[in-house]
């Protein structure tokens, strides 16, 4: 591999790599290269196996606790409940692999098929090979539309242009020549070089290649990404916390219960496993299952909105992000030039592409603005295929600007016949063409302002030619375009009796005007970009274009204000600077919008700079520029379309359809998720803790059990599971993007929660408790029926419990809950199953269910109703904020 090779000549660099500029390399020194430098790949992570999905679904704390209740009750030989729990524990499991590994399959639906292929000359002949057979000291043929594989030095091309947006950022294709440059030259002005994963748009040219697989720059950033640690996702680090929390909390259940029986005269082994049982009982079943659904039917729904999503966890962490960065090319713009600006004359014209159809047909007859459109359909080399323009992407605006001019672009360049061509050149910086009329030849000149301006001697007005002096006033025109962020293209003819010789060509030229272009920003950004303020979602462009283009998008789109100072701009070695120079100038990253000409390199650094200020970062790319920072980022999202098969490797979120506006509906699902996790986690505890607490009152107060072992298994996979799944399919508040984004520090269950849980479940406790005191010493029934009334009151009461879940500000009758149909489904399920349970004889036998009289369940439905009064009437009261 030849380091630094463009600060060499091609001739050096073959001389080295014992190679021939006319024939390239023999068979022999193929051979032998490829057995040195081995095939022109670079490494990948391998998609993730079948297994590893599997291990992955099993290493949840929650899990971890099921598993150990399931060993507890076998040892207790209570067979039914550990039977019950494995078979809670496979359902979630299965559903978490089946969810992921269609997100896999997926993802290998969007890689290419086939390998590229590339042209060569060895021994004299040109051959069409694998791109991965390339090798050091190969010569390479390219044209326009083909893709580089692997880097090269130029030695030869003929307006040779090439799109580096996937590597570098920068937006507008790129001319090369085949000088020698500096040692010290950046890579986005390395010129005379080609780069592995870059696209030729125009032009045709012969380079040696210098550097294969991991050695491409190509290949340094990729294996920066495979180097990038991934962090772990805010569900995860939650998820971890709250299963500590749970074990704590049943071993003090436990022990509790433990010391309390023994301490009254009970015999210790009895009270050892019935503390164990309640233990037990007190862990969710349903809470892995319902957690795996809720996020399932998230992932489920964003796919439907052409968003992959490859990890199910994935879905919680959108919904904390609360700093987005993305790119700029493709993103937030079209990734497509168009005419922004015509300057002729005394008259300038601004945003050209909103003008309306009469606004247009004013201008068309000045002449300078004829002839500049003339101009722009002859001096051009795009052509059509399939009714789709190709070419040169200043080329294709300028035809489609003619067009939308109804101009006759087929009529034009067929009335006037192209008789010779001086290419584009890096150096002239013009391009000119020789047209046949009827009666004289016309010469017309595009190029760069400063080198026509040279040329010009006249200037073309609507009445008359007139001599150009006042060119430092055009000058100072461009300049303005420049600075906001447009890229110029200056245009001149001549008419002429007879093709003059090609140095005198281009000169005494009449200069006719300029256009500016644009890579405009989409329309629909700047609407979710208002959203993501809203929600309090900081978004930052980092991009590897100049900053003055980033500004104007940036402002555009509304990411910045023109009045407000706190909207700063900063490039990519001011960023590095300003890392480097440690907390005094945070706050000036923290509140930068912009960043511009950003190395890979500075990206990754961007972001992990966030995440240690505690920010949930999302990162937004395409290009094979962002694989380190999508892989470092908390949320990677790639496009599907126009993104790089690496970014979509790396990426935990893939936009089929690659709109910007797509991750605003992401974002929103993420937080309907986690809103709707924390609701029913709520609801599953508070049910738990009442069984608890009902059970360990009635024995502390030698009252008749209100639930026997398998009443509580009843209770925990049919009454809980089914409302609790319910509240997770939930739509969410509608106002859920208006509100700030969650502490990431926060947990899964804050202390809100948790006073909400122990109010919930004392007050079903209460209600359970109530009814057996009242059934016992008031209606002096026997313990059977005392059970069973309790058992039904504790079903019902957990089913209005559901209702209790909205905010308190909400309506008791109209809020998101009463408006779920999932609940209301879930609710009359779960009242079927117990009315199926109570009239199948042998299913009543094992849940010791007896018949009870009217009044007996008329009780029930009182004291169960009671329970969600008291809660109502409570929380209204005193605005209790649960």
């Amino acid at each position: 591999m030849i380091k630094n090779a463009y600060s060499f000549s091609a001739e050096d660099i073959a001389e080295r790599l014992h190679t021939d500029l006319k024939k390239g390399l023999d068979l022999s020194a193929v051979k032998k290269h490829f057995a040195h430098y081995g095939p022109n790949e670079i490494p990948q992570d391998q998609p993730k196996s079948r297994f590893k999905i599997l291990i992955d679904q099993l290493l949840n704390p929650i899990i971890y606790i099921l598993a150990a209740a399931t060993v507890l009750a076998f040892l207790f030989s209570d067979w039914l409940e550990g039977v019950a729990i494995l078979i809670v524990i496979f359902i979630s499991v299965a559903i978490g692999f089946f969810m992921e590994f269609q997100a896999v399959r997926s993802l290998e639906a969007l890689r290419k098929l086939g390998q590229s292929m590339t042209y060569v000359l060895r021994a004299g002949k040109i051959q069409k090979i694998m791109a991965p057979e390339l090798v050091p000291g190969d010569i390479i043929i390219l044209q326009a539309g083909d893709v580089v594989t692997a880097d090269a030095r130029i030695y030869s091309q003929e307006n040779l242009t090439l799109k580096e947006s996937a590597l570098t950022g920068e937006s507008t294709p790129i001319s090369k020549n085949t000088e020698i440059l500096d040692p010290n030259t950046p890579v986005t002005n390395q010129f005379n070089m080609l780069f592995k994963g870059t696209m030729v748009t125009t032009g045709c040219g012969k380079a040696v290649v210098t550097a294969t697989g991991a050695n491409t720059q190509l290949g340094k950033i990729q294996q920066m990404g495979i180097e990038a640690r991934k962090e772990i996702t805010p569900l995860e680090k939650k998820l971890n916390e709250f299963g500590k929390w749970l074990i704590w909390l049943t071993l003090i259940f436990a022990m509790l219960i433990i010391i309390a029986g023994y301490v009254r005269g009970q015999d210790l082994i009895l009270m050892i496993e019935t503390g164990v049982a309640l233990a037990v009982a007190a862990i969710p079943e349903g809470l892995p299952i319902v957690a795996t659904i809720a996020l399932a039917q998230g992932m489920l729904r964003l796919s439907k909105r052409k968003v992959i999503i490859k990890k199910l966890e994935a879905i919680e962490t959108l919904g904390a992000t609360n700093i987005i960065c993305t790119d700029k090319t493709g993103t937030l713009t079209e990734d497509k030039m168009k005419v922004h600006s015509v300057f002729y004359e005394d008259t300038e014209i601004n945003d050209i592409q909103h003008k309306s159809k009469p606004e247009l047909d004013s201008v068309k007859s000045n002449k300078a603005f004829h002839e500049i459109l003339r101009t722009s359909i002859l001096c051009n080399n795009t052509s059509s295929v399939e009714d789709k323009l190709i070419g040169d992407s200043i080329e294709v605006a300028l035809i489609e600007f003619a067009k939308k001019t109804e101009y006759e672009v087929n009529l034009i360049r067929k009335n006037n016949p192209k008789v010779l061509e001086i290419p584009f050149d890096a150096e002239r910086k013009l391009m000119a063409t020789v047209h046949q009329t009827q009666q004289h030849f016309t010469i017309y000149v595009k190029g760069a302002f400063e080198t026509l301006a040279e040329l010009c001697d006249r200037i073309l007005t609507d009445k008359t030619i007139l001599s150009f002096t006042n060119k430092k006033a055009w000058n100072k025109k461009v300049d303005e375009l420049a600075s906001k962020g447009l890229r110029t293209l200056a245009f001149a003819y001549k008419e002429v009796e007879k093709i003059p010789r090609k140095k005198s060509l281009t000169k005494n030229l009449v200069f006719l005007g300029i256009i500016g272009f644009l890579d405009p920003a989409r329309e629909d950004v700047k609407a979710t970009i208002d959203i993501y303020k809203k929600a309090g979602i900081k978004v930052v462009m980092v991009t590897g274009d100049h900053l003055k283009t980033a500004g104007k998008i940036a402002l555009d789109v509304g990411l910045t204000t023109p009045n407000n100072s706190s909207d700063t701009a900063l490039q990519g070695k001011e960023l590095s600077i300003t890392i480097k120079e440690g907390k005094t100038l945070n706050s000036k990253l923290l509140n930068t919008s912009v960043f511009a000409r950003v190395t890979p390199r500075q990206k990754l650094d961007l972001i992990t700079f966030h995440q240690k200020k505690g920010n949930i970062v999302g990162m937004i790319g395409d290009g094979i520029n962002d694989v380190p920072a999508l892989k470092k980022a908390d949320i990677g999202i790639a496009m599907g379309i126009r993104g790089t098969e690496a970014a979509r490797e790396v990426a935990d979120v893939i936009l089929k359809n690659d709109k910007f506006t797509a991750i605003e509906l992401a974002i929103r699902q993420g937080r309907i998720v986690f809103q709707n996790i924390r609701q029913f986690v709520v609801y599953l505890l508070s049910c738990n803790l009442a069984e608890i607490i009902s059970v360990g009152m009635a024995a502390l107060l030698n009252l008749p059990s209100p639930l026997l072992p398998l009443q509580i298994l009843f209770l925990n996979l049919v009454t809980d599971v089914f409302p609790a799944l319910a509240l997770g399919l939930g739509k969410g508040h509608g106002d859920i993007m208006k509100q700030p984004p969650r502490n990431p520090k926060e947990p899964i269950m804050t202390r809100r929660d948790w006073y909400a849980t122990l109010f919930y479940g004392f007050s079903i406790s209460a209600s359970v408790l109530g009814i057996v005191v009242y059934a016992y010493f008031v209606m002096k029934l026997n313990w059977e029926i005392i059970n069973n009334m309790a058992f039904y009151t504790l079903v019902l009461a957990q089913l209005f419990n559901v209702f209790n879940m909205p905010h308190h500000r909400e309506s008791v009758l109209r809020n998101e809950v009463t408006k779920n149909i999932f609940v209301w489904v879930a609710i009359f399920l779960s009242l079927f199953i117990t009315w199926i349970a109570y009239m199948i004889d042998p299913v009543a036998e094992a849940l010791s269910l007896m018949e009870l009289n009217m009044e007996q369940f008329s009780l029930t439905l009182v004291f169960a109703f009671g329970s969600f009064v008291l809660v109502q009437f409570i929380k209204h009261l005193k605005r209790v904020r649960i």
